[in-house]
């Protein structure tokens, strides 16, 4: 238990100890090293490794924004800088933190997350851009792996004080002391840090303000947020300064750089997509505590004078609410507008079951599935709405379909699974919850799943082969401790349609 705990407490450490620095100068900056050290300390694969360990526990936080909306918008902006930044040594996956603090972080791996505090507060999706552009630039010049070939060379007794007072504080069973323990470890090497840290700041500034450029994006957009933040600070003392200027902290040397850098590649007129506005329009609904607050802040406005994507907020808390037939009116005229947002066709989808309209709402889906065949949020809400109206089987088959085509989220192959399970296809359930534990981290869970599906009595030969093999797959991956706990526990009987 206690080397679990100090595992964990070992990589939040790493990831304290990556809080960078700024303050230097132009002259600091300094160009990665071709064939660095990093490499031996730690390879791309094990950076993959890292990610996927730290993005399971995320996910178990229930921190990661399950809206298909929103994270297909982030990586629709992610994918268009990666395909300017990265060389193709990288896998990116960017996703929403359910955190109003205004922050976005680079995770081991290409993992990205933004704060749904930092998409509400950007005022353009240039702004936007340019801090997701910072964050994939800190993945691409491997500045983990370079900050930890530079920690490696911290004295024997700064390592050992830092590992000693974790092991302790962890053999006492205090998270408290755990904390605190990396705290005072991330003070007796911060000062050996800051220079190298400096760096690695304005180094992310220079190549995500050129992969923003090169994507079509405004260079300045990244400049004026971080000016934006810094002087709502300065202006106001009294405020606590953004999370984001804690973990990046901004100064004026460095606003002036990458305004410098930004004039390097001259203006580019850049529209705000529609795409950032319902992103955007769907957090801020979501922030308010209650559905009356969402629907007085659109109402503020009369409907004439606002633009489609606060009239989309509009309807958006309408549903909240439980405003359905006026929400029905505003999809309906934003439809007649433009019928390529998804967002439109999905809203009205929903209003339309909500309604009791099952024939509509299906004629709605329908249509949308012929102009957009497999869209994810399309396709998941779709799948939703079916098993709302008791069309299980057609659920099912329709998400396997996309999972067969799209890597799904751990929270998709939960859906899948209630889809299966309602459809009668019990095995499939099984199988898919098992899928869902592997994806969270949980090896004897998803055996424990499988071993429940052996036992159906209408299991079919071919699903036996199948499920028998994959247990012995999993198997391979896990410790003996594992497997002597997994022998001991005895099989809980619950049900496909409610577990997970």
């Amino acid at each position: 238990m206690i080397s679990g705990t100090v595992n964990r407490a070992l990589i939040a450490l790493l990831l304290a100890s990556l809080v960078f620095v700024s303050g230097a100068g132009a002259d600091d900056i300094n160009l990665p090293d071709m064939g660095s050290p990093a490499d031996a300390i730690l390879s791309n694969s094990d950076e993959a490794r890292l990610g996927r360990m730290i993005m399971r526990d995320i996910r178990r936080s229930g921190q990661v924004v399950e809206d298909p909306l929103v994270t297909e918008y982030i990586n629709e902006i992610g994918s268009r800088i990666v395909a300017q930044a990265n060389d193709g040594d990288h896998n990116f996956t960017f996703f929403a933190v359910d955190d109003e603090r205004i922050n976005a972080f680079a995770l081991p791996g290409g993992y990205i997350g933004v704060h749904t505090g930092l998409l509400d507060a950007t005022r353009s999706e240039d702004e936007l851009a340019g801090v997701i552009a910072h964050e994939v630039a800190h993945v691409t010049q491997r500045h983990i792996a370079r900050a930890i070939h530079a920690n490696s060379r911290q004295s024997i007794l700064s390592t050992a004080m830092m590992l000693g007072a974790i092991i302790v504080a962890a053999a006492g069973g205090s998270s408290d002391a755990v904390q605190g323990a990396m705290a005072v470890a991330q003070g007796t090497a911060i000062q050996q840090q800051i220079n190298f840290t400096r760096t690695n700041e304005y180094e992310a500034d220079r190549v995500g303000i050129a992969a923003l450029a090169d994507a079509g994006f405004d260079p300045y957009g990244m400049a004026s947020f971080f000016e934006v933040l810094s002087r709502q600070t300065t202006t106001s003392p009294e405020m606590r300064a953004p999370e984001f200027l804690r973990t990046h902290p901004v100064s004026s040397a460095r606003v002036a750089e990458a305004r410098s850098r930004a004039r390097e590649y001259g203006a580019i007129r850049s529209d705000d997509s529609t795409g950032y506005g319902i992103a955007r329009m769907r957090i801020i609904v979501s922030h308010f505590d209650t559905a009356e607050e969402a629907v007085a802040y659109f109402e503020k406005r009369p409907y004439a004078n606002q633009t489609d994507a606060e009239r989309y907020g509009r309807a958006v808390a309408y549903q909240r609410s439980g405003q359905y037939w006026d929400a029905l009116d505003i999809y309906k005229d934003l439809l007649e507008k433009d019928k390529s947002v998804i967002a439109y066709h999905i809203g009205l989808g929903q209003t339309l079951v909500a309604l009791d309209q099952p024939r509509d709402a299906r004629a709605t889906y329908e249509r949308a599935l012929e102009l957009f065949p497999r869209n994810v949020p399309l396709v998941l809400d779709y799948g939703e709405r079916l098993l709302q109206l008791g069309e299980a089987q057609k659920a099912h088959a329709m998400l396997l379909d996309l999972m067969n085509n799209v890597p799904p989220t751990p929270e998709q192959v939960r859906l899948i699974a209630r889809a299966a399970s309602e459809a009668g296809e019990d095995a499939e359930a099984y199988y898919y919850l098992s899928e869902y534990r592997l994806m969270i981290g949980d090896l004897s869970g998803g055996i424990g799943y499988l071993q429940q599906a052996l036992r159906l009595p209408e299991l079919q030969e071919i699903q036996r082969i199948r499920f028998e093999a994959r247990i012995d797959f999993i198997r391979e991956f896990m410790t003996e401790e594992q497997l002597r706990m997994m022998q001991r526990e005895e099989p809980v009987g619950t049900s496909a349609r409610n577990a997970g």
